[in-house]
Order: C-alpha cells, then sequence, then structure tokens
C-alpha cells in the first residue's frame, strides 16, 4: 500500500471521485456549478480550480520498492511478484472523474472575462492538472483513453480504444508548455501551484519519459527518447537559473536535511518549489509518524547504497557484510542517520529512552518524515509536519541525470547539481573521470543493463537519487523507468546477526533485544545478568510449537535477517509483462475496444 497525502480543496465545488461505472465521464458536478451560472470571471475560474488540488498525491515512504525490508500490510506490487494479480481482481480505473472536472472548467473557462493573464493563469493550473492526472495513467497502463474535453453522455468518443503513449505523452508535454508559459510565478508561501511547480513536473515526467523509452524496447519508442531528456534539462535549468531556489545549508547538514522533513512549517525555506503546510490551528493533520516501526522497515539494500563519509562505497569497506547494527552507522553519509533510525534515537528527544527497532521487520526503521518533537504528534493523522511536494534537489538530480543518459554531462554539470546536494552534508565531491574509471561492480551488478562512456556516471547518479530521495515515495517508479524491475523480486533483508543471543541496537554496549530459536530454548542468554534479561525485547524464530515466524536468519542460527514469506513464496518479476497493470476486466466489458498492456 503506497500511502497518499491529500491537500483539502478550499472550496468543495465539484464532484470527487467517481466510482467505476458506465457513466464515469458523462456525469455533470454534483454541486451548483453550472456553465450558464459559472465560469465568468478569473476568481470564478481560481474558485473552481482550487478543488483540483485534492488530487495532488505525494509519498512519505518507498512502500512496493526494494527500500522495503518487510511490510507487514502487503501491497500490490507484493501480489503481482507472487502472481496472484489478474484482470478479475486488479483495483484501479476508478478515478476517471476527477479528469472529468478538469476539462468542464477548460471547456468552459474561455467565457470568462476580465484579466487576460489571470485567466490563462488558471487555465494553466488545470492543464497542469491534466497532466499530472495522465502521469499517473500512463505509468501504470502506457496506452490509454486521451479526453480532452468533458464529453457529453452518449457521446460515442467515450468507447473507442485507447490513445498510443506516444500522443498521450505529447499531448502532456503540450498541456506543460502551456502551464509553464502562463502559470504566474507568484510565490507567496509556495504551497499553490505556481510557473515553478509547472516546470518541476515537467522535469519530472520528461526525465521518466525520455529513459523509459531508452530502456523499454518493448513499447517502439527507443528513437525518440533523446528530446524528452532535452525538455528535462531545459525545465532543470529555468529552476536553477531563476535564482529563486537553494539547497539549506547552514553548516550542520544532518539538522539541515531533517527539517526538510520534520518542520511545522516549510515557510521561507529556499528548496522547497511547492510544499503542503499541516497546520494544527486550520485543523489539517498528516500520519507521518507511522514511517516509524508501524508495519515496514528499510532495506539493507538501501542502507548499504550510502557511502562511507571518505566517499568510498560502503561495500568496498573489508568486513562490511559482518557488521552488527551499531557498526554500519560509523563513519557513513549523514543522510542514512537521517532516513534509517540510527543506535540510540529516541521519539522523545534527548533526554527520552532509546528507541528499540523490531527485528521482526528488518531493524532497520524508517525515521526520515517522522515528526521529532512529541508536540507533532497528536494521534492518528494528527502529525503537524509541513511536507515538501516539489523541492530543488529533485530538480539538480533530474538536470544530472538527463544530461549523462544524454551522453553530454560534464564535471560542471556534476558541479551545480550532485555536489551541491553532498556539499549540504559535508560528503566529498563525486568526480566524473574516476566514476567512469572505478565502476562500483555492486552497482553495476544491480543496473546490468547501464552501459557506454558514462556508464560510472549514470550509476553514481543512481546511487545519489536513491539516497537523497530515499522514502519520498519515487523509487518504485525510478525501478521501473530504468527496466530495473527485476529488483522487486529480490528478497529483502534486514541487519547482520552473528548469533542468537542478546544484541545491542541502542549503542550503549548493553543488549536490549534478544533473537531466539523458541520460547522453549533460551539459552543462548542465560548468562545474561537478571537485569539485563529483564529488559529485554525477545524474538523467536519459531513459536511454542515449532511453527516459523515470519522472520528467519539466512544462515541458521545467524546471518542476515529475512523474511519466511519471501522463502516459501519466491518473487518472480515477469519482464515486459509486470511493469504495467491490467484493466479491470469490467472495463472491457463496457468497452471491448480497449486492449490489455503488454502480456495481460
Amino acid at each position: 500500500m503506497k500511502k497518499t497525502i491529500y491537500i483539502a480543496a478550499i472550496l468543495s465545488v465539484t464532484t470527487g471521485l467517481f466510482s467505476c461505472k458506465k457513466d464515469f465521464l458523462q456525469r455533470a458536478p454534483q454541486s451548483n456549478v453550472t456553465s450558464e451560472t459559472f465560469f465568468n470571471t478569473p476568481q470564478d475560474l481560481e474558485t473552481y480550480s482550487n478543488s483540483f488540488y485534492s488530487q495532488l498525491q505525494f509519498g512519505y515512504d518507498d512502500l512496493n520498492s526494494d527500500n522495503i525490508s518487510s511490510y507487514s500490510g502487503g501491497g500490490e506490487t507484493d501480489q503481482l511478484v507472487r502472481g496472484s494479480i489478474t484482470p478479475a481482481n486488479v483495483g484501479g480505473w476508478s478515478d476517471w472523474g476527477s479528469l472529468r472536472n478538469i476539462n468542464y472548467m477548460l471547456d468552459h473557462a474561455g467565457k470568462a472575462q476580465g484579466d487576460t493573464a489571470a485567466i490563462n493563469h488558471y487555465i494553466g493550473i488545470a492543464k497542469f492538472f491534466r497532466a499530472w492526472f495522465y502521469f499517473s495513467k500512463v505509468k501504470r497502463y502506457s496506452d490509454v483513453p486521451w479526453f480532452s474535453h468533458a464529453m457529453p453522455a452518449g457521446d460515442s468518443s467515450l468507447y473507442l480504444p485507447a490513445t498510443p503513449r506516444a500522443v498521450v505523452v505529447d499531448s502532456m508535454l503540450n498541456d506543460l508548455t502551456y502551464s509553464t508559459t502562463y502559470i504566474k510565478p507568484t510565490e507567496g508561501n509556495r504551497t499553490r501551484v505556481t510557473q515553478w511547480s509547472a516546470l518541476a513536473l515537467m522535469a519530472r515526467i520528461c526525465l521518466y519519459e525520455g529513459t523509459y523509452r531508452k530502456y523499454h524496447a518493448e513499447i517502439g519508442l527507443s528513437n525518440d527518447y533523446q528530446r524528452f531528456l532535452d525538455k528535462a534539462v531545459w525545465a532543470s535549468q529555468q529552476l536553477m537559473q531563476s535564482g529563486k531556489f537553494s539547497l539549506t545549508s547552514t553548516g550542520n547538514g544532518a539538522t539541515d536535511f531533517r527539517n526538510l522533513f520534520a518542520s511545522t512549517s516549510l515557510s521561507g525555506n529556499n528548496e522547497m518549489i511547492q510544499w503542503a503546510s499541516y497546520d494544527k490551528a486550520l485543523g489539517g493533520g498528516n500520519n507521518t509518524h507511522v514511517v516509524l516501526g508501524w508495519t515496514w522497515s528499510l532495506s539493507r539494500s538501501l542502507m548499504e547504497s550510502f557511502l562511507m563519509k571518505d566517499g568510498t562505497p560502503f561495500t568496498s569497506v573489508p568486513g562490511y557484510d559482518k557488521k552488527t547494527f551499531t557498526e554500519v552507522f560509523v563513519n557513513r553519509d549523514p543522510r542514512l542517520a537521517e532516513t534509517i533510525a540510527p543506535p540510540g534515537f529516541s521519539t522523545n528527544g534527548a533526554n527520552g529512552d532509546p528507541y528499540i527497532a523490531k527485528p521482526n521487520l528488518g531493524e532497520y526503521d524508517q525515521v526520515k518524515f517522522y515528526p521529532r518533537d512529541p508536540a507533532q504528534r497528536q494521534g492518528w493523522v494528527l502529525d503537524y509536519t509541513s511536507l515538501p511536494i516539489f523541492r530543488y534537489a529533485e530538480a539538480l538530480l533530474v538536470y544530472a541525470e538527463a544530461k549523462a543518459e544524454s551522453g553530454t554531462i560534464t564535471q560542471e554539470d556534476v558541479d551545480k547539481t550532485i555536489n551541491l546536494i553532498r556539499d549540504r552534508v559535508q560528503m566529498p565531491h563525486l568526480l566524473l573521470t574516476k566514476a567512469n574509471a572505478e565502476i562500483d561492480p555492486v552497482l553495476a551488478q544491480y543496473y546490468p543493463n547501464v552501459s557506454g562512456l558514462n556508464k560510472g556516471a549514470i550509476l553514481e547518479i543512481r546511487r545519489e537519487r536513491r539516497v537523497e530521495l530515499a522514502c519520498e515515495g519515487q523509487r518504485f517508479d525510478d525501478l521501473q523507468r530504468w527496466y530495473a524491475g527485476k529488483r522487486l523480486q529480490d528478497a529483502q533483508q534486514g541487519m547482520y546477526v552473528s548469533a542468537l543471543g542478546g544484541i545491542d541496537v541502542t549503542g550503549d554496549g548493553q543488549p536490549d533485544i534478544a533473537i531466539l530459536a523458541s520460547p522453549n530454548d533460551e539459552s543462548p542468554i542465560n548468562n545474561l545478568p537478571d537485569d539485563v534479561k529483564k529488559k529485554l525485547s525477545k524474538f523467536y524464530l519459531k513459536d511454542a510449537n515449532g511453527k516459523d515466524n515470519n522472520f528467519y536468519l539466512t544462515n541458521g542460527t545467524s546471518g542476515y535477517i529475512a523474511f519466511t514469506v519471501d522463502r516459501d513464496q519466491p518473487r518472480n518479476f515477469i519482464e515486459p509483462k509486470y511493469y504495467y497493470r491490467p484493466i479491470p476486466q469490467t472495463q472491457l466489458v463496457l468497452n471491448p475496444q480497449l486492449k490489455q498492456p503488454y502480456g495481460w
């Protein structure tokens, strides 16, 4: 399950989401808004477009990706790689009503009278949201019907075949070209869509499409990817050259990074292109406290991606694969301890009891986005932290990757993008010649389809993207566009355990947890003092009846934490089929001209 955060609409003047019924694109908005009495002024357009903000989705986790070791809640990707997704049971396809609301405004905005710039601004916002809507559809199905108008009841266009991906994406790009031209750059506190938001979305979409076409031969567009990479460079460059944005750096890299995801307000933070405010006084909260040890933990694979403090790969350190929980945090990129809860972390500040992670989820619990101040955590959907929607670091990463994939990246490009990101956390610079000459074999094995003179640069930029944007909801999309779906069939793991018995996970030198074979055999902790044993949190590989629990150790009584579901129901990612989702069978009954995506 990927969590979604919704920005509350200022005014409810539209239909919201429709159910999956035959007339989902034929209905009129269920409100008092009609084309005869509304859409007459820029203020009308503003009022109507305010309702679109409820469609903005942005994540605070990387569920369904290789950044997660174990997720007890399940999810669509988990079902997919275990072969249980079919057209008969798949979800999705039911939100076309939100597109109709956008098109309804666009159909009638031309009758508005008044300030032309203001009218064009709100038309641009509607087109921004239409591109946003279709981006999610293309990622999921590839070819989808393109609707540029709110179709009336009985219109035969409702039941035509899907529009080819190439046409849909070009139409999205046309929308965003309008948006980046006519939406005002007015900033305010940057919680509303601006010209800068449109450029950020254009950069994201164009990088996605350019790399998708480059690596996915099955869609037959491999000869038409460069213009999207060029447009990704252009859009991100507009943000870079605007002078409006910069990376927050006060000299305390860890704190600067943390404050992007755990502050009560991001107003005045120059990294924010757009952000969402959750203000207790206004009655709007989020649920970010659940990232810490609720139903998932982060993966060993993600942990190992963070460099050592000197800029060398963790996986090049002798004995890296046998390091204990406390050892893996020593001399690492500061972002590691701001992403995974480190030894000694407390939910109640410096004077609170240390947090005890759960080995049955993997032990590497997510701390990024966790509200650090207890006053920010008031209950379920009552967390008061502001959250990024678009941030400047992503634009820098887009620029660097698009240039690398184009084969045109230079050290100057790296210095004004990747190395600025590293400067914030006082990490050594990435040197292009060294990256290409000394390719990390672990990264090369992880992404075997990367080749060419810029192979090392592409791999290191992917590492930087994974580390910087971890848990921000983009990792799954990255694996999809890189044709790296095989990483989703990897059985992810947690921390290394040298032997059964007590383990120090807080860094105080005393055991805090114990991993034991079963409640019937606690002999590995017999020699511990009684006061230590009383405080231990105990976890068993088997229950008292000898039945397996949800996790095991890869070497029996030692090794990495692994999960019985992956052992007993191995994952399998079928290419290219699993890069797409099937259209629900009920929709093919309604519209027989729709065809299932590749392999479905």
